[in-house]
């Protein structure tokens, strides 16, 4: 596959242009805003390079398809595409960061840093021994790269890391790995539940009444994708103790409104999709890598199985 015309949009194409002027190549490329993007733009390219689509455009004569986030779901969730246009997605930190926006959160509730700011404003001297990662059981939805990740970073702290797939297939660096209708035979034993699942059919509102109740006490952190879970079973859970403390980083409504019931509550702390952001550098990085191995007609690993939805 030939490319030599590109086009770049979403919310970092500006920087993204900056980045690729200091490169050498002879691609042709259209750096555009979302709202100035056309019909004729999406003729005349070979390739498309965003987060998401623009409505209401036609694809068909495109080649290439490159997601900047980790995620595709924007681009097959809920769609039909023809198969014969190549999707790919961004392949970078994104585990790394991920794993690290997680243990934060983690360490922060184990080592008591919201009972000591408080005893620190009323000077009160108050001791109480923080608990340990090993002797905590963490469960991580999406046993993938990102995922997997995830495990070894939890895995080095000596804590008891679970996985769950669509296969269930054993897999290093996790403990066990379960389907999903399998994990009631370990759920009551969680203690730190993580998702990093990505958005299908398969996963849309996962997370609803019936998994929470399937849980006692956990601290739940959903980095996968917003439509995941359904917000009034967060609620329902955290009211009825199947979930301790909430963390969330993304939303069925991206920006979150001010009028959602999320915010409200202290025992949820809301965060804007920040978890694994697509840094400009790492974006170019990897589009421009990819690119490559597609010209080269080498296997690509970051390939978008269209079926499976990631």
């Amino acid at each position: 596959m030939e490319i030599s015309k590109i086009v770049v949009t979403g919310r970092i194409y500006k920087e993204i242009q900056e980045v690729i002027d200091g490169l050498e190549t002879d691609k042709i490329f259209r750096f555009l805003p979302e709202e100035s993007v056309c019909q004729e733009d999406i003729d005349w390219a070979d390739a498309y390079i965003a987060f998401k689509p623009i409505p209401n455009m036609d694809y068909k004569n495109i080649k290439w398809i490159h997601s900047l986030g980790a995620g595709v779901d924007s681009f097959l969730f809920d769609r039909v595409w023809n198969d014969k246009i190549l999707i790919t997605r961004t392949n970078c930190s994104f585990g790394e960061r991920i794993s690290q926006y997680s243990l934060s959160y983690v360490l922060s509730d184990l080592q008591l840093h919201e009972n000591f700011q408080k005893n620190q404003l009323n000077k009160q001297w108050s001791q109480k021994t923080p608990e340990l990662l090993r002797e905590k059981n963490v469960l991580i939805f999406g046993t993938g790269k990102i995922g997997s990740e995830v495990a070894r970073t939890f895995n080095y702290f000596r804590a008891n890391v679970f996985g769950v797939s669509l296969s269930g297939f054993p897999k290093e660096p996790f403990k066990e790995v379960f389907v999903t209708n399998k994990i009631h035979s370990i759920s009551s034993n969680m203690d730190i539940v993580i998702n990093t699942l990505p958005l299908t059919d398969k996963t849309y509102e996962l997370f609803d009444f019936d998994m929470f109740n399937k849980f006692n006490s956990i601290l739940f952190i959903n980095c996968g994708r917003g439509a995941s879970i359904e917000d009034k079973a967060v609620i329902k859970a955290l009211d009825s103790g199947h979930i301790r403390k909430a963390i969330l980083d993304v939303f069925l409504e991206e920006p979150l409104s001010g009028k959602n019931i999320l915010w409200n509550r202290k025992d949820i702390t809301i965060t804007p999709h920040i978890s694994a952001i697509t840094t400009p550098a790492e974006a170019v990085t990897c589009f421009m890598e990819t690119m490559n191995n597609i010209e080269a007609n080498v296997e690509l690993e970051n390939k978008v199985n269209i079926v499976k939805g990631y």
